[in-house]
């Protein structure tokens, strides 16, 4: 701003630095609550994988793909726990990237403030004795007019008052101008001081952008890879599925179970009502073993 005591140009600077910092904060805030969600999702599968019974009373290689399977639900709930606690670690390296830049920004501002105030006191001083000359002036010059041509003796005070006017002019003079040789120093001070505060935060914009950037391309990274370990472990149920025979848990339900390879033999007649007469019995079939 061409007005010497205006910051609306530092305001505006300080202003948006302020507003990366919320941003910073919010982005935290978002990753704590996402690992809020993910931890109490992996406990849930946890907790489902553990309480819930899924064929429990199956056998054999279906029973095996029951447990990898449950075993696996229960790894990728760990898995999300896991992923709860890395997205706290990233929140807290945010927070701690955000304090360390306004811990750094706060030294540049109190420089800043007191180089401001410094200005502002020395302009308003430059331009109270500039108005005591401007005030001056008049008087010393009408008096001096006055004085030559009225040159009787009631008049001799009057000079004596105009040379101790004079005098003063003089000293107010020599106060002005060493007020304004001290203000330009302060104003070459503040506006070289200002120049470095500038340079730093952009320096500090730009790190912040970086800093951000990189840290929601890590989120990124982080969910993918959570994908990425999830299907490795949904796949080792599929493999397990794989490996599960039909024919294998018939065989192994009938190995089991079966009490006996021959069938019952068929039932036959036997005469008890006409014991006189003469029949012959039919023989009884042999037990004949029973295939698959």
């Amino acid at each position: 701003s061409t007005d010497l005591t205006s910051t609306i140009g530092y305001d505006s600077i300080i202003q948006h630095l302020n507003d990366g910092r919320k941003n910073c904060k919010e982005f935290e805030d978002f990753l704590k609550e996402r690992a809020i969600i993910e931890e109490k999702y992996g406990k849930e599968l946890i907790n489902l994988s553990k309480k819930k019974p899924c064929g429990q009373t199956e056998l054999n290689t279906l029973k095996k793909s029951l447990d990898v399977f449950k075993q696996q639900i229960d790894n990728v709930g760990q898995g999300h726990i896991q992923l709860a606690q890395t997205l706290r670690e990233e929140a807290k390296k945010m927070e701690d990237f955000r304090e360390k830049q306004k811990l750094h920004r706060k030294k540049i501002e109190l420089i800043m403030e007191a180089i401001h105030k410094n200005r502002n006191l020395q302009y308003k001083k430059t331009m109270e004795v500039k108005q005591m000359c401007c005030g001056f002036l008049p008087c010393g010059l009408s008096l001096l007019l006055f004085s030559t041509f009225l040159l009787s003796p009631i008049f001799w005070q009057l000079f004596l008052k105009l040379a101790q006017t004079k005098s003063a002019l003089e000293d107010t003079d020599r106060n002005y101008q060493q007020s304004v040789t001290t203000l330009e120093k302060i104003r070459e001070e503040w506006q070289n001081e200002h120049i470095k505060a500038c340079e730093f935060f952009e320096t500090q914009e730009c790190e912040r952008i970086n800093y951000f950037r990189n840290a929601l391309w890590l989120h990124v990274n982080l969910l993918s890879l959570g994908c990425v370990q999830n299907d490795e472990k949904y796949e080792e149920i599929r493999k397990s599925l794989e490996m599960c025979s039909i024919e294998k848990d018939v065989d192994f339900f009938v190995n089991l179970r079966k009490t006996g390879s021959l069938a019952p033999a068929p039932i036959v007649y036997e005469n008890y009502y006409n014991t006189q007469r003469n029949v012959t019995p039919a023989r009884s079939p042999a037990p004949v073993p029973i295939s698959r």
